[in-house]
């Protein structure tokens, strides 16, 4: 697999996308796009380009700042990268065309862009309907997750607002039943989260360990997480519109990508 590594003063979203849309210009697929961003100075710079020292790879940068980009210039000869500049010669020559000279600020592009904001407000619902909060809101939300505890719901959602998608998740607490909001909305918006037992017992007993507290308990114990799991799918049978994602040894792009494509919503066209 080959790297590309975007370097950007900003969130890198832009180049990426132009990365994305040359690519599609080669039968090569085989291409890991990965950005470094909110670089500031020539320390960032430098530690960003640490990364491609263990997997090499070319250097696109979009650095309105000159010294930022001669820096990452000097650094990515010093690695031995293939370094392409992708915003400075369109700036000099706008800069020629326009007879001014530009502000020289990262991140304007996303005070006029429409869908910058719509991502954030994503966020913010996102955040205020984390964990089964407010679920007299539930109508409002694109995607509503529900699944367990410790089966990727909170990461899984801000994933997906980052992507311009109000999301709203919900717990699942064996002999407990769900709020009764959420049968009161479109259920095709539901998605039910899996995972297997013995991955969920790692996962609970670590974050019990992380937390300074007891590793031995309900919370972890496996044949205890298997009822629960077992309840689970007995709820998700009941409900054939919803669509479930057995997360198990998937990472939350990939899940993520799954829900999307599977309940045809797709994310904001982003800077």
């Amino acid at each position: 697999m080959k790297t590309i590594y975007v370097l950007s003063d900003s969130t890198g979203e832009t180049a990426e996308r132009v990365i994305r849309a040359a690519l599609s210009q080669f039968y090569e697929e085989d291409v890991r796009v990965h950005r470094l961003n909110k670089v500031s100075s020539p320390a960032d710079v430098r530690q960003a380009l640490s990364v491609a020292t263990h997997v090499p790879g070319m250097i696109v940068y979009t650095l309105v700042d000159p010294q930022l980009a001669e820096a990452t210039e000097r650094i990515a000869e010093e690695i031995g990268l293939i370094t392409v500049d992708l915003l400075s010669p369109l700036i000099y020559n706008l800069s020629r065309y326009l007879g001014t000279p530009s502000q020289g600020k990262p991140g304007l592009l996303h005070r006029i862009d429409t869908g910058y904001y719509r991502r954030v407000e994503a966020v913010n619902f996102t955040v205020k309907h984390d964990d089964g909060q407010e679920t007299r809101y539930l109508h409002k939300a694109d995607l509503v997750l529900v699944g367990v505890s410790r089966s990727s719901k909170t990461p899984l959602s801000m994933y997906l607002a980052h992507k311009g998608l109000k999301v709203a998740n919900v717990p699942l607490v064996f002999g407990i039943d769900p709020p009764v909001e959420l049968f009161e909305i479109d259920q095709t918006k539901i998605v039910g989260l899996l995972i297997d037992p013995k991955r969920l017992v790692e996962i609970r007993t670590s974050r019990l360990i992380n937390m300074r507290q007891s590793p031995r308990g309900s919370y972890n114990d496996y044949d205890l997480v298997e009822e629960e799991l077992t309840a689970c799918r007995q709820l998700y049978r009941k409900h054939p519109e919803w669509f479930i994602v057995n997360i198990t040894n998937k990472s939350v792009e990939e899940a993520a990508s799954e829900i999307m494509r599977r309940m045809e919503v797709e994310a904001v066209a982003l800077t």
